[in-house]
């Protein structure tokens, strides 16, 4: 391949550290990606290769200097997630109130691909593994940059071993504490005060799946969360109100259902009838993609196991 035209990005050493990668593989992973060719002469950065390239490897190494210069970790992982972006135009992750919100495994990589690619993903996987919190960093880049009008975070209204009949309050006073794990990841990655406002015009709508009922969300980015407490009807109801422009990301834990009748969750249902169908993607995480404390995921498989032997 030829050299091409150059061009020289200055960046910090951990910058540099984390385009090159160990043994240089991120580098091999952009250049593979955008056919240039990367050298490290010395405070920064120069990129071969055509401009078309060069612009996307740009594109791509200074997601991943803002990683590292916030003092966080840059993996394969993280690069497969900036290419991606990168090659797509999709927008690059939100930052958090902790830093660039990035995959931290390669199945959460293969998640964010999977939702800049598809207009219907499903996730399925235990507690911990991402599937609420990287759903809502994507619709809200999606939101930010843009590419939808409105973000839409959804839940049945059911929960373990409660009823939200109970809370004090009228309907919104008591939907707002049953949405807590909603709002607390919306207010990590855009703060309180963005969140705020952006609810007050309507940009970002939290309700119970009921509220869904003959609505058809268009240009919106729409998480059904929690889908394993879905019936079968609600399930039909929520997936197809999505119209033009629209997006959907159905997050759940099969093992968990808290529904009466177990076999009525209408997650299991849909996926059995819909994994293969033509712009549908099904993701699955396992124990080891928990990213939570380190007992998490013993704890999962500690439950996984004792449910298989009840099973047998």
């Amino acid at each position: 391949m030829s050299r091409g035209p150059s061009e020289f990005l200055p960046l910090s050493e951990a910058a540099v550290r984390a385009a090159s990668g160990p043994n240089g593989r991120h580098a091999a992973l952009i250049e593979d990606a955008f056919h240039v060719l990367m050298e490290t002469p010395g405070g920064g950065v120069t990129l071969n290769g055509e401009a078309k390239g060069r612009r996307a490897a740009k594109q791509t190494i200074e997601t991943l200097a803002a990683r590292a210069d916030s003092g966080l970790e840059v993996t394969a992982a993280d690069v497969r997630v900036a290419v991606d972006a990168a090659r797509t135009g999709a927008a690059s992750g939100p930052v958090g109130r902790r830093g660039a919100i990035a995959a931290k495994t390669a199945a959460q990589a293969r998640y964010l691909e999977a939702m800049g690619r598809h207009d219907l993903v499903f996730a399925l996987g235990p507690a911990g593994t991402g599937k609420t919190f990287l759903a809502v960093a994507h619709g809200a880049g999606l939101l930010l940059s843009g590419q939808v009008d409105r973000l839409i975070v959804t839940r049945p209204a059911v929960e373990a071993g409660e009823r939200l009949g109970f809370l004090p309050g009228d309907m919104i006073e008591k939907v707002d504490p049953y949405m807590a794990p909603v709002f607390e990841a919306l207010t990590d990655i855009l703060g309180a005060e963005q969140l705020r406002r952006r609810r007050d015009r309507g940009e970002i709508e939290v309700a119970p799946i009921a509220f869904m009922r003959g609505r058809t969300l268009g240009h919106a980015f729409v998480i059904v969360d929690e889908a394993q407490n879905a019936s079968r009807l609600q399930m039909k109801m929520v997936l197809t109100r999505m119209g033009e422009g629209a997006r959907m990301t159905v997050t759940g834990d099969p093992s968990q259902v808290d529904l009466l009748n177990p076999a009525d969750s209408g997650l299991a249902h849909a996926v059995s009838l819909l994994e293969g169908v033509e712009g549908i993607v099904v993701m699955r995480f396992a124990p080891e993609d928990v990213v939570r404390h380190p007992l998490v995921e013993r704890i999962v498989r500690a439950y996984d196991a004792d449910a298989a032997g009840k099973r047998r």
